[in-house]
């Protein structure tokens, strides 16, 4: 009964995701006014607005005006549902469950910004950066040390990499942006999270490039407001460091010393 009270606790945070994914990239209050259609403008009423079930019910269009409403908000809602409730069911109801979840949010708000923006706001990296560091004197998972190592390991390492990409392809590979996120990550996980990170989210990025280099249909497609073709693929990397920084969370520990065991054995 109580894991599913945290899974509508996640849903109803997800609700609130969904505006900040909308509003923050338009510099808009994220408390007022109440939410509403974005083509007919009328406000949706509390019953409307219940996560994940609302969205079943109307059949995913404005009740009023009967304009389709994005599939991202049911999969954001579903997705903090799903990460409240285990979260909940590895840490318990304790400070190691909020500081992830507080995490993860931002994660979610971040990656679906980059996916339908192309940006990663400044607005929530860099405070969020020093609440994680100010976090790690508070919630003993981890220790201010490692948290502020994580913050420069985290901007130092893709700052090299962009580095190393524009040098050799004189082409820019990586925004600020994912800089800034992967030092929040650092300042939440710390310095073997973000190797882990940079590790897993390369390999993602690496394995999702291929697929739609092979899969796409049409040799040119448009990518905020940018028309690339098919040997100039531009993924969005926040969600591979998003995903990268969640799986830590999870397996990280375990996976490090699965592999330096490993690494043991052939010594």
């Amino acid at each position: 009964m109580i894991a599913i009270l945290f899974f509508i606790f996640g849903g109803c945070i997800g609700s609130f995701l969904n505006v900040c994914i909308y509003r923050i990239p338009q510099n808009r209050s994220i408390f007022t006014p109440r939410s509403f259609c974005q083509r007919c403008k009328s406000p949706i009423k509390f019953y409307h607005n219940v996560p994940i079930i609302s969205y079943i019910i109307i059949k995913g269009r404005c009740p009023f005006c009967k304009e389709k409403i994005s599939y991202i908000y049911i999969t954001v809602e579903l997705l903090s549902a799903v990460f409240a409730l285990l979260y909940f069911l590895k840490f318990g109801f304790s400070a190691v469950f909020a500081f992830f979840f507080i995490l993860t949010s931002l994660l979610i708000i971040i990656s679906f910004i980059d996916v339908k923006r192309g940006i990663i706001p400044n607005f929530i990296t860099v405070p969020f950066t020093t609440i994680g560091f100010a976090f790690s004197f508070v919630f003993k998972k981890i220790k201010p040390f490692d948290s502020f190592l994580g913050i420069i390991a985290g901007a130092a390492l893709l700052m090299l990499i962009a580095w190393i990409y524009k040098a050799v392809t004189k082409k820019d590979g990586m925004g600020g942006g994912d800089i800034k996120l992967l030092a929040m990550i650092g300042a939440f996980i710390g310095f073997k999270g973000v190797l882990f990170t940079v590790t897993i989210s390369s390999l993602l990025g690496s394995i999702a490039g291929a697929l739609c280099f092979i899969f796409m249909k049409k040799k040119d497609f448009k990518y905020h407001g940018r028309f690339l073709s098919t040997n100039k693929i531009l993924l969005p990397f926040a969600p591979f460091l998003s995903a990268g920084a969640i799986l830590y969370i999870f397996f990280g520990q375990a996976l490090i010393s699965w592999y330096m065991n490993l690494f043991t054995g052939f010594i």
